[in-house]
């Protein structure tokens, strides 16, 4: 027989079906793959390939050779597969044959889901808690964790006064976020179980777990008044620091010899301190003059810095002297912002046991750049946010601007420190055009901003700000 006549008469595709259906589920956006394992995938990608050839039967009888997507409509509910077969149909004789199947896509909610649907939907609970004045720890938070990736396993995620809850349908889940956290932040954590139901045929008990977690109250900028016994134990250190890195330890600094030391953890919540005054304090000064002074600890520079009061330029001759770790960023004319030591009134005992007379008038925190912020341009970049559950009862209006101000913190902390945004993900929008990495602000307003304002360029940005977003 010739090949024409073989291929007429003989099928090798008879045994596999040319359609099938696939199972989806809209909530969380998962595809079946049998038994009862519910996977995420992307359209045309190897993942969903795998899950439509093993919906396939007889597939196993034949050689496959290829395979791979036809195009189709996102919406269409179809998937079709071109597929590469071999198979021997007669002594010495093998016939090769491409055909398609088409899938048809059909909602189906998965289990996690139905449960969420249901009352007592979720098992274990993630209480975050920080007792601070502001969101800017959790806005940081919340970037780390879209990053990595760590909410796709959530159910639900609540937003309250004091922090974040997070719901999971498990308890494995749940403590892969315990560990999440504590490796990114100091803090402590508690777990407790309630007893939900219990078959005293059986022997088997279900539990309702929680993690309740407690971050410790200190950010970066924050000015801190070390106890004397906390200051003696590390290494003798200056009670007046200045926190200027937070991770899985607090990083403190003195500002006027860059002796800087390291707060573990376990250090910590042995013997807990607060912070003597936060950034929400912070006062701008105007730079007069600017003398290094020689140590150098990495990017910090140890300078004499004369500042007056940027209220005060004009109106009268009061200054101030003040060594700071700011010697190689600051200039004459520049603008930073310090904390106002001699006109402030603490409550604290660890400040109260200080000698005053050997304590600066002013504390310099960092650079501000006010002719930029006055400007009000808009921003050609974004940032992602968790779908979160607000509370019952709608904030007032108060709290809503003070979120909005906290969130325009945040960003502008973004702005300015380009090793904090390094460790998150920042997307594109459409509101602006963003620069290029080797083209400085040119054009009319460039006269009147700051040189060195650390703009964010465009090789720093991600694909569009809703671009396959899964929260």
């Amino acid at each position: 027989m010739c090949i024409n006549c073989i291929r007429n008469q003989v099928d090798i595709t008879e045994d596999i079906p040319k359609t099938s259906t696939i199972h989806f589920c809209r909530n969380c956006e998962r595809y079946l793959q049998p038994p009862a394992y519910w996977v995420r995938c992307e359209l045309e990608s190897r993942e969903l390939l795998a899950i439509c050839l093993k919906r396939l039967k007889g597939l196993n009888k034949v050689k496959l050779l290829d395979a791979g997507f036809i195009w189709t409509e996102p919406h269409s509910r179809r998937i079709k597969l071109k597929l590469m077969i071999q198979k021997e149909v007669f002594s010495s004789t093998i016939l090769q044959q491409i055909f398609e199947v088409e899938f048809v896509v059909t909602y189906h909610q998965c289990d996690d889901c139905h449960r969420v649907m249901a009352k007592n939907t979720w098992q274990s609970m993630v209480q975050v808690r920080q007792k601070v004045d502001h969101k800017r720890t959790f806005l940081y938070l919340e970037q780390l964790i879209i990053k990595h990736g760590v909410h796709k396993e959530t159910i639900n995620i609540k937003e309250c006064k004091e922090g974040i809850d997070f719901y999971y349908g498990s308890k494995t889940h749940a403590l892969r976020m315990v560990e999440f956290l504590s490796s990114i932040a100091p803090l402590k954590s508690k777990a407790s179980e309630q007893l939900i139901s219990k078959d005293i045929h059986s022997g088997t008990s279900n539990y309702k777990y929680s993690y309740s977690i407690e971050i410790a109250p200190l950010c970066k900028d924050d000015l801190i008044c070390l106890p004397p016994k906390v200051a003696k134990s590390l290494g003798s250190i200056s009670p007046m620091v200045l926190c200027y890195r937070i991770g899985n330890s607090v990083h403190l600094m003195d500002v006027n010899t860059l002796n800087v030391t390291e707060v573990t953890s376990h250090t910590y919540w042995r013997a807990p301190f607060q912070s003597l005054a936060s950034s929400k304090q912070l006062v701008e000064y105007y730079v007069l003059d600017v003398e290094p002074c020689g140590p150098v600890r990495g990017k910090f520079v140890l300078a004499d810095i004369q500042v007056a009061r940027s209220q005060d330029v004009g109106r009268n001759d009061t200054t101030y002297f003040a060594r700071s770790h700011l010697g190689a960023i600051l200039n004459p004319g520049d603008s930073v912002m310090g904390y106002d030591i001699a006109s402030s009134n603490f409550n604290s005992e660890a400040f109260d046991v200080l000698d005053h007379s050997s304590l600066p008038d002013v504390i310099l925190v960092k650079k501000a750049y006010p002719s930029h912020r006055k400007k009000n341009k808009a921003r050609s970049w974004g940032l992602r946010q968790l779908r979160k559950e607000e509370e019952d009862m709608a904030p007032r209006k108060q709290e809503q601007s003070k979120q909005q101000q906290d969130f325009e913190m945040f960003l502008r902390d973004l702005e300015e420190d380009p090793e904090l945004r390094s460790t998150i993900n920042i997307y594109k929008t459409s509101q602006g055009k963003p620069q290029d990495a080797g083209q400085a602000a040119e054009g009319e307003e460039s006269d009147f901003e700051e040189e060195d304002f650390p703009e964010i360029m465009i090789d720093e940005l991600q694909g569009g700000i809703d671009d396959d977003l899964e929260l």
